[in-house]
Formats: C-alpha cells, sequence, structure tokens
C-alpha cells in the first residue's frame, strides 16, 4: 500500500482508501440511508398515497498516512478532492439527486497514523507528522464546520475491529495480496506481521462505517474484494440462526447482519502524479530520493531547483499521452493540476513551441503560486496548538459514536460478554 488509503452511507475512496502510492490511503465509502413515510387520504371516490422523499446520507472517509511530507501527489490525487466534494455538497443549500431525494453529506477525514507504523518509523517523527498532516488538511480547505478531523488511533474501534476480523481471515487470503509481496522483498527479513495484515485493517476501516458502495481505481480492487470476503465470512459464521437472534434480542439490536457487503464503483483517478525522477512509477514518500517529489512544503527555491533538475527526454517539442514519454506527459500534467481554471488545449497552444530549457521555469512558477497559499494558511494553522488539538478532538468524538455503534453489534454477534 504504497500510499494512499481512498464512505456514501455513499463511502467515497476518492482515488486514493486504499491507494498503495505514496503510502496514503484514501477510503470513500457510499451507503444509502433513508426514510420514507406515507399517508393515506380518502376521498368519496378514492384513496391516494402520497410519498415522501427519502433523504439519503452520504458519508465520505477518507485518510492519509503521516509517513514524512505530504506531496503534491497526495494533495492533488486526494485532499483537493476532499475539498471539492465538501464544497459542493455541504453548503447551506439544499442537495437534490435526479429524483429529487434530499442529499446529507457526513464528512470524516482522518490520518491514518495505524497504518503508517507497518513501516519502521520514528516516534518523534510520527507524532509530529501527524499533526502536520492534519494541519494540512484544513491548510488545504478542509472546513471544521463541515467536515470531521480525526487521527486515526483516536477512534479505537479502527484495531479493535481489525483484531477480531484477523481471527476469522484465513492466512492465504492475505498471502495472495501483491502489495505485501512487493514490500516484504524490499524489507527482507524485518518485514512485521503488521505488513502482512495491514489490509484487514482497511477493511475495517470500511467496514466501521457500514459501506456498501466503494468507489476506488482499480488498483484497489483487490483491497475491495478482501472486504467483500472478510464480510460474507462473517456474516455467514456470526449472523445466522436463532442463536444470533437471540443475542440480538438481549442486546436490544436489529438481527439483520451486523456488515453490508461492500461493492466496487470502479472510478478515475484525479490528478495523477508520477515521479520526478521515473515517469512510470507514482510519487511517493516511501522512494528514498526526496528529488522524485514535489513536497506541499518544500520551500520555494527547493520545488524550481527540483524541477530544474527532473527527468525529461531528448525528443524535441512538449507532448501529452505519448507511452514513450512520460516524464512529458507527467509534467505537463502537473502543469495541468495546479491550474485548474485552464483547460488542456490551452495548455498545449502555450507550451508546443518550448524547449524543456522554456517550460522548467513555468511550471516551477505555477506549482510555487499554486502552494502558496496552502503554505501560509499551514503555518498559521500549526501555530495555533490548541486550536488544531481541539479540532481533531472534535473529529474523534463524532467518529466514535459511528464507529463503536458498529464495534458493539460486531461483539454481540461474536459473542463476547456485554458490560452492564
Amino acid at each position: 500500500m504504497d500510499y494512499k488509503y481512498r464512505i456514501s452511507i455513499v463511502l467515497m475512496i476518492m482515488s486514493a482508501l486504499f491507494s498503495s502510492t505514496a503510502r496514503a490511503f484514501t477510503t470513500t465509502v457510499v451507503r444509502s440511508s433513508s426514510r420514507m413515510m406515507t399517508r393515506t387520504f380518502a376521498t368519496t371516490s378514492e384513496t391516494t398515497e402520497v410519498k415522501k422523499k427519502k433523504t439519503i446520507t452520504r458519508r465520505i472517509l477518507s485518510g492519509v498516512q503521516p509517513t514524512g511530507s505530504l506531496h503534491l501527489g497526495n494533495y492533488l490525487g486526494a485532499i483537493r478532492q476532499w475539498v471539492e466534494f465538501q464544497d459542493k455538497y455541504c453548503g447551506d443549500d439544499k442537495v437534490l439527486d435526479d429524483d429529487g431525494n434530499e442529499i446529507a453529506t457526513e464528512n470524516f477525514f482522518c490520518v491514518v497514523d495505524l497504518h503508517a507504523i507497518t513501516m519502521p518509523h520514528d516516534p518523534k517523527e510520527l507524532d509530529e507528522s501527524t499533526k502536520a498532516s492534519a494541519a494540512l488538511y484544513l491548510a488545504a480547505g478542509i472546513d471544521p464546520s463541515k467536515s470531521k478531523v480525526f487521527v486515526q488511533s483516536h477512534v479505537p474501534a479502527h484495531s479493535e475491529l481489525a483484531w477480531l476480523l484477523n481471527c476469522i481471515t484465513p492466512m492465504n487470503w492475505l498471502e495472495r495480496m501483491i502489495q505485501f509481496k512487493d514490500k516484504a522483498k524490499k524489507q527482507g527479513e524485518s518485514v512485521g506481521v503488521g505488513l502482512f495484515t495491514y489490509p484487514v485493517l482497511m477493511a475495517a476501516d470500511i467496514l466501521l462505517y457500514k459501506a456498501d458502495q466503494v468507489p476506488v481505481g482499480e488498483d484497489q480492487r483487490q483491497h475491495l474484494e478482501l472486504a467483500r470476503d472478510i464480510t460474507r465470512r462473517f456474516n455467514e459464521l456470526f449472523c445466522k440462526g436463532n442463536a444470533y437472534k437471540k443475542r440480538c434480542k438481549a442486546a436490544k439490536l436489529p438481527t439483520y447482519p451486523v456488515f453490508i457487503e461492500p461493492n466496487p464503483m470502479i472510478v478515475k483517478t484525479g490528478a495523477r502524479v508520477m515521479s520526478l525522477t521515473d515517469g512510470k512509477s507514482k510519487m511517493s514518500k516511501s522512494d528514498a530520493n526526496d528529488n522524485s517529489r514535489i513536497n506541499v512544503l518544500d520551500s520555494p527555491k527547493i520545488i524550481r531547483d527540483k524541477i530544474k533538475r527532473c527527468k525529461t527526454d531528448s525528443s524535441v517539442g512538449i507532448e501529452w499521452d505519448n507511452p514513450d514519454r512520460p516524464e512529458a506527459t507527467n509534467l505537463l500534467n502537473i502543469y495541468l493540476a495546479v491550474q485548474p481554471e485552464r483547460t488542456k488545449e490551452e495548455i498545449m497552444d502555450e507550451v508546443k513551441e518550448m524547449t524543456w530549457g522554456d517550460f522548467k521555469p513555468v511550471l516551477a512558477d505555477a506549482v510555487v503560486n499554486h502552494l502558496e497559499p496552502i503554505q501560509k494558511k499551514y503555518k498559521e494553522v500549526r501555530a495555533d496548538e490548541d486550536y488544531l488539538n481541539e479540532v481533531l478532538a472534535e473529529g474523534a468524538v463524532a467518529a466514535n459514536s459511528i464507529a463503536q455503534t458498529t464495534l458493539h453489534a460486531t461483539r454481540v454477534a461474536m459473542g463476547f460478554t456485554i458490560p452492564k
């Protein structure tokens, strides 16, 4: 899981609840919940039934690992999309679907520190990078009045449910996970059990919020299939028969299965940002070469130096979408992404006569100008520790209220003694 990890009661993983790139994960889950009431009016000639419209609740849960500094790929591929969705669906005006049903949206954006420790880490750096990641969420436009921001480990249900699901997940299911094989090769004999079982934690992240649809990229499909397999296995083992109904009745819970099987909604990713040193590899925080990425908090000088040294080719001219020129496509994608008001055609008209020597300073200026207000806001947020802690505490309370409900039902289904 290189870095993304992309909820509707719709949970949407916006490009990225479980992206394997750049050790970020974004999970977006979608589940429809509604109430419908009917009224019957009697007249002398007929009875007319009038149905009220449904209210559909969308809950978005996404997160990024706090390993190192967030880079341009994390921001453009995930965080900026969260902001756009928040601003579109969480304003003062009512949002209606095509059938006239009202859509209520709840946003939860977490710093997934539990996933970050699957690789060797420095405790001091983990604390700082966790706070820095949360501050960057706010600096990028996440509004605490519209969205809840919290730290994953501050919601104990994530780790407890992961353990409960670990105990019913066959090892051979996890041995099929491609990303474990890839990362295990890099770590050698020092690889930890957490890296092997982290896909179960991802499943727990989704299932805690009862998502029935998960928009994911194609590269996330294997993780979602595991969550589906775990759901079926759990419900088959613990959520059937009279004994289960009796346990639910005693606990005053409904008797339907605890978990909803999440269905895939394969969606196109947002801005796909590749490495500055290899146009075929995603920009990643786990890359040992810091020149391979533009960190959101890099100074203007560092950004310009990295772009000046980034890999290009010897071909004449600059062109888009040529599979033989991945670096050209990557740099043009970045240039377009940091100027969202412009079109691809406008960009090509501007750069078609440029050389790499002409284009790189222009690209650097565009990136610096785009990140400057985020960096300024970040410094303000990070300087106010009390405010940041208050935002994280409020977010954890809201997330806990949902997660604990699901965890309680899980314990009942498995037969644990429930505290009175």
